[in-house]
């Protein structure tokens, strides 16, 4: 119990929300949330999905004592003097294309009222996916984890807080009365830094999977073979791609 409190209250500080505010989300007291934390009270079935709704993770995920994987910066390595069991390593022309693709595709449709963090975080995945089925080669190339909600990469978080009031701005909001975080963009993308055929790519991801609320978009990758061969919790295989259903495969195959 008390292991739990921690674990909710660190979540809550990562994503800088305050007491006040996750009870006002969870629709309990403030004094109901200080006892979670603290493990004075224990948490019923609703608190974990609610928990589990505002901070995008399973139950399972919430409930586990795993560590969660660390992100870092190829130029920043050399800075660290201890080491993470699970340490995903982003080199620095991975960062600059993850950057301006989500730059492009919040150009795009960020404005819209359903383009919350979930819908964000599957778009990502079916552009990496989808890319790496037709090309055979990554387009941004980042880490991506089988959660409750869907796949979700694991960088975004580092490199969305790298930007944060620079080029990218994060908005607390709500659609059809749930919590929802909106990414903002305050610049243009660098269309320079985009070959054509990964724009093409985007695009039809965009033009097929943007006007989804986070429920369905959530539920259409739960059908899509990448997701179905991989454990909860564990980083989904690029190669899973190659035997995908026809629905979701983007490549003509002979």
């Amino acid at each position: 119990m008390v292991e739990l409190g921690q674990r909710t209250a660190g979540l809550r500080k990562k994503a800088g929300i305050s007491q006040q505010k996750l009870a006002e989300m969870m629709g309990v007291s403030r004094t109901t949330i200080t006892q979670i934390e603290s493990g004075k009270r224990k948490v019923s079935v609703d608190e974990l999905a609610r928990f589990s709704k505002i901070y995008n993770l399973s139950v399972d995920r919430l409930l586990s004592s795993k560590e969660e994987p660390e992100v870092i910066f190829a130029e920043k390595q050399e800075e660290r003097k201890t080491e993470s069991p699970v340490r995903i390593n982003v080199p620095q022309r991975n960062l600059e294309k993850f950057k301006e693709v989500l730059l492009y595709i919040l150009n795009k449709v960020g404005s819209k009222p359903n383009i919350g963090e979930t819908v964000l975080y599957k778009l990502l995945y079916f552009t990496d996916f989808d890319f790496y089925e037709k090309y055979e080669e990554q387009l941004i190339g980042a880490t991506y984890i089988k959660n409750y909600y869907g796949p979700t990469p694991v960088e975004f978080e580092k490199i969305v807080a790298e930007t944060m009031n620079k080029e990218i701005m994060k908005v607390e909001s709500s659609y059809f009365n749930y919590p929802q975080r909106k990414y903002l963009p305050l610049r243009k993308a660098d269309l320079s830094k985009l070959r054509a055929n990964e724009i093409e790519i985007i695009d039809k991801v965009l033009d097929k999977l943007s006007d989804m609320n986070a429920t369905q978009i959530s539920d259409y990758s739960h059908d899509d073979v990448p997701w179905l061969t991989t454990e909860d919790n564990e980083v989904i295989e690029y190669e899973s791609v190659f035997y995908r259903t026809p629905i979701y495969s983007v490549r003509d195959y002979e």
